[in-house]
């Protein structure tokens, strides 16, 4: 690291930045700056003319950094340096090169153009990403673990999951297929992602990757007779697919369910939809930051909502605002892997399909919070019929809600009068739009020919 008085002579650059006052916020825009360039050096107590301002203390740069830090996702790694020049304070924080991409807490993420911080947009970031080494924490060698450690009868599950997803790729040998998904190290050692996956029991090394579930009797943290505490709480430990199943059993004997008659069938309605609760724990599970010690997946059932909440905040630059836009895998290879086990069906659109499920069964849509470094999906049990959609309005286009809305209104609709609806569109095109109506049970089609019309059913 060169020395403080030597910077001084220098001017600001690409790696080198000044800054007379502390400012959390600048802090925190320089640093990730840097770490998503080529890494370098911020100079606290000096500005770019050289001039010093001479009312630094180190316990306020201390805590400027501290906030800093937090605005960051994920957490810069610095190393600062207090120096004394001409008996006046001067801080320089070096940030090395960083592995992975870094956002701010608003989703920008800034690099160094120059010597200034400057935001990425679209491609960018894309660009940025794709330099970067995905997931080298996942490949990291877990100390101490041998492969005695990974448990043979879940790596053969795994395996015969993976060719009935993918049932013409090649069947390889049991340590050659590790190897190549990363659960080995050339010499053998499983790594994190290996012993995640595939661990015995992956928290005698790693003891944050549990999943802890709490049922209170209350809105708020409450036990049974109203007393702060709790009615249930069970852990999960092990590999992250039976945390997964375990914890589902659990939240589905907790669930409340009645059952209900749809025409001649019997049917069984759930609190919260179940496609929607297991997305919410898959999710969890696949992302969440794994190099954060101390903190475990948490899953909090209450009498008004379930919240299931994981370390590490929002990945990269990941917000609330592009949640459903915006894809990106913090840790890559446990995503395919539970990708291939069956646990995710498809990549890409969990957040979608939760919000689709609770609107469609007439629940709120859910909400998500991103407080420091830990996400949160919120899903309350209210439901209002009116909100109820039903399955044939799910999937109808544009111009077949305004035939739908006309047939509500006059009673009826023709091939004429839907032409006249949509003047634009081919009469073949509307033709099948009826058609599919009728498929799907919406409208009745009554008369032939030139008497044809159709009605609600």
């Amino acid at each position: 690291m060169p020395s403080t008085r030597a910077l001084l002579r220098e001017k600001p650059s690409a790696r080198l930045a000044f800054m007379a006052d502390v400012d959390p916020d600048q802090i925190a825009e320089t640093i990730t700056a840097l770490a998503n360039s080529e890494g370098g050096s911020l100079v606290i107590g000096i500005d770019e003319a050289g001039n010093v301002s001479g009312l630094l203390m180190e316990e306020e740069v201390d805590g400027a950094l501290q906030a800093a830090l937090r605005m960051c996702r994920p957490p810069v790694h610095t190393e600062w340096t207090p120096d004394q020049i001409n008996g006046v304070t001067i801080v320089q924080l070096r940030v090395p090169k960083s592995d992975e991409v870094h956002a701010l807490w608003d989703g920008r993420i800034m690099v160094r153009k120059g010597a200034t911080n400057a935001p990425l947009e679209g491609k960018d970031i894309n660009q940025l990403m794709a330099n970067r080494p995905a997931g080298e924490f996942e490949l990291e060698a877990v100390a101490g673990a041998t492969i005695d450690d990974l448990d043979d009868n879940v790596i053969d599950e795994y395996m015969e999951r993976r060719q009935k997803r993918s049932p013409r790729s090649q069947i390889m040998p049991r340590l050659k297929l590790l190897r190549q998904i990363g659960a080995l190290a050339e010499d053998g050692t499983p790594t994190v992602s290996g012993l995640l996956l595939f661990g015995k029991e992956p928290q005698l090394f790693m003891p944050h990757s549990r999943a802890i579930f709490v049922k209170f009797a209350d809105t708020q943290p409450r036990g049974p007779q109203g007393a702060f505490g709790y009615g249930r709480r069970e852990e999960f430990v092990g590999p992250l697919p039976l945390i997964i199943d375990r914890a589902w059993r659990v939240i589905w004997e907790e669930m409340d369910k009645q059952a209900v008659v749809k025409g001649l069938q019997r049917q069984e309605e759930t609190e919260y939809p179940r496609t929607v609760v297991r997305e919410a724990l898959v999710n969890a599970v696949a992302h969440r930051d794994y190099r954060m010690t101390g903190r475990s997946i948490e899953i909090r059932m209450y009498t008004d909502r379930l919240e299931v909440t994981s370390p590490g905040g929002l990945p990269a630059h990941i917000t609330l605002d592009n949640i459903v836009e915006e894809h990106y895998s913090r840790n890559p290879r446990i995503v395919n892997g539970l990708y291939q086990w069956g646990y995710i069906e498809e990549l890409g659109l969990g957040v979608d399909r939760m919000i689709e499920d609770m609107v469609s069964t007439g629940h709120m849509p859910p909400e998500f919070e991103a407080r420091g470094h830990r996400f949160t999906v919120i899903l309350y049990n209210r439901k209002d019929p009116a909100r109820v959609v039903r399955e044939w309005e799910q999937n109808m286009n544009d111009r077949q809600i305004k035939a739908v809305a006309y047939v509500q209104q006059s009673g009826a609709i023709t091939n004429r009068e839907y032409r006249e609806l949509c003047p634009h569109v081919g009469a073949e095109t509307l033709r099948l739009d009826l058609v599919d109506l009728v498929s799907k049970g919406v409208l009745l089609k009554i008369g032939e020919k030139r008497g044809t019309r159709y009605i609600l059913k």
